[in-house]
């Protein structure tokens, strides 16, 4: 019987510690710690019944048998509804059997003596069902339960079946780890067991006892593929990484559409456009706008036609006016007369030959005159900086604005040269620097930039003798010179 029970006990551990492989959300819980046995429960005595059964139940160093090592373990899954159903092993050794017997002269003030019936091994099987009644008090961390079972003890020789009422209480450090107490009444009397009074009560034979449980529980049995918190069962999307707000799918882009349902899933979106942008607000998904940037209509994908012609304002020459379609969009005009259609006269305003474009040619006069302005502009002493409030300078300028206007498809250098003073390098940068103030006053006003390079010389290119003041003052200058027309392609 002996080696029955034992090889009984290491079936039942090798089962429980290989029940891992489940699917649900954490169904099955492990249990495993220290057990203690109290067999004052069934010595008798006391005032009444409830006196006799649970007086002094915390008597641990004079009556709690304790095996210093690992002593249960427990199986047990959720059943729904709060209950769960359980199967537990326990072993232990009995060296602290308590009885009532007012004439041992070892006995306590309340007549109970405590002997050592010969170290009998305890082996325990139990079933019970637990209801938790942590939903009830609403807590997420301490679980207050009650448990009903029955099982079988083998104590010794003797083997003896029970009922047991228990109740118990888990403390969850985490949503899978927590600390468990519990404690069962195991009553053998209730099915007509109990030690046998009538013969010698200090013989263990079937004797009612608690059992008190204290260690570690796991709760396991969830699988989440995508590790996202969301157990599959509950996940909406299993293999992908989620939020918890949509069931476990993601959403890249957090528009508030999940990527399953999202048409452009990785850029914030509308929900009437199923997730996708709309940067213009033209109604059309940037994915389908062909002029996303642009509010446009829908049947030119979203492109505007500003004058209405039926030509998209990109394809359109003239998208501010009405024209037709073989002239680029564009009315046929010839503003300036000078035989070049507006639409395609670079200066519509200003008669020039078609071989410029419409626009008229640069003359030696017309670089002159350039010139004699850009000499006029005036600098602070050493610096690239205008001098302030200087009406020559003001006036210069705006006059080379007028004149580079007049001229928008041909191309300019402005020219910065400086005096032999002060060392080549700072000239160099000086020159530079003060080509680049003039070309970027005539960006401001209105100058094409792609029509306008700045070049220094520094003191290399003097027009004077640097010998004399006046030398000096002619070769710290600007200069304007015409170096092309943009259709050649180069400077």
């Amino acid at each position: 019987m002996k080696h029955l029970n034992k090889l009984l006990f290491a079936v039942m551990m090798v089962l429980a510690f290989s029940s891992h492989a489940q699917n649900s959300n954490n169904p099955w819980a492990l249990s495993f710690g220290v057990n203690a046995v109290d067999t004052r429960a069934s010595a008798g005595g006391g005032k009444n019944y409830i006196d006799a059964k649970v007086s002094q139940p915390f008597n641990v160093s004079e009556n709690w048998n304790i095996l210093p090592s690992v002593s249960y373990i427990s199986l047990a899954r959720s059943i729904g509804n709060n209950f769960s159903v359980g199967l537990q092993g326990s072993i232990n050794k009995i060296d602290k059997f308590v009885v009532f017997d007012p004439t041992n002269p070892s006995h306590n003030s309340s007549g109970y003596a405590v002997s050592n019936p010969g170290d009998l091994m305890y082996y325990g099987i139990d079933v019970n069902v637990k209801y938790s009644l942590m939903s009830l008090i609403g807590s997420k961390w301490l679980d207050p339960s009650l448990t009903l079972g029955g099982g079988y003890t083998f104590l010794g020789d003797n083997s003896f079946g029970t009922i047991q009422p228990g109740v118990g209480l888990t403390f969850w450090f985490t949503e899978n780890v927590g600390l468990a107490l519990a404690t069962v009444y195991k009553s053998s009397q209730l099915i007509g067991g109990d030690r046998n009074m009538a013969g010698d009560i200090y013989e263990p034979k079937a004797p009612s006892h608690v059992q008190h449980t204290l260690g570690i529980t796991f709760q396991f049995g969830g699988k989440d593929t995508d590790g996202d918190g969301i157990y599959d069962k509950d996940d909406a999307c299993p293999e992908v990484a989620g939020l918890k707000q949509f069931n476990g799918c993601p959403d890249t882009d957090g528009d508030g559409i999940i990527d399953g349902s999202d048409a452009c899933p990785d850029v914030f979106g509308l929900a009437a456009l199923n997730g996708c942008p709309d940067t213009d607000g033209d109604g059309i998904a940037d994915k389908d706008d062909a002029c996303p940037d642009v509010k446009g209509l829908a049947a030119f994908k979203g492109c505007p036609d500003t004058d209405g012609d039926g030509l998209t304002d990109k394809e359109d020459k003239c998208p501010t006016v009405a024209g037709p379609k073989s002239n680029g969009g564009c009315p046929v005009l010839d503003a300036d007369k000078d035989g070049v259609p507006d639409t395609e006269d670079d200066c519509p305003t200003v008669a020039g030959p078609a071989s410029n474009k419409g626009c008229p040619e640069v003359t030696p006069e017309v670089v002159e005159s350039l010139k004699i302005q850009a000499r006029s502009v005036y600098f602070n002493t050493g610096k690239s900086t205008f001098k302030a409030g200087d009406a020559a300078t003001i006036a210069s300028l705006d006059a080379m604005r007028e004149i580079l206007r007049n001229y928008p498809n041909a191309k300019f250098s402005i020219e910065g040269h400086t005096d032999s003073d002060g060392s080549d390098k700072f000239n160099q940068k000086l020159s530079e620097d003060r080509a680049n103030a003039v070309r970027n006053a005539m960006i401001e006003k209105g100058v094409k930039a792609e029509n306008l390079t700045a070049l220094g010389f520094g003191e290399s290119k003097p027009i004077a003798s640097n010998k004399t003041k006046a030398g000096k003052a002619q070769n710290r200058r600007t200069e304007v010179r015409h170096v092309g027309s943009i259709y050649e392609g180069k400077l």
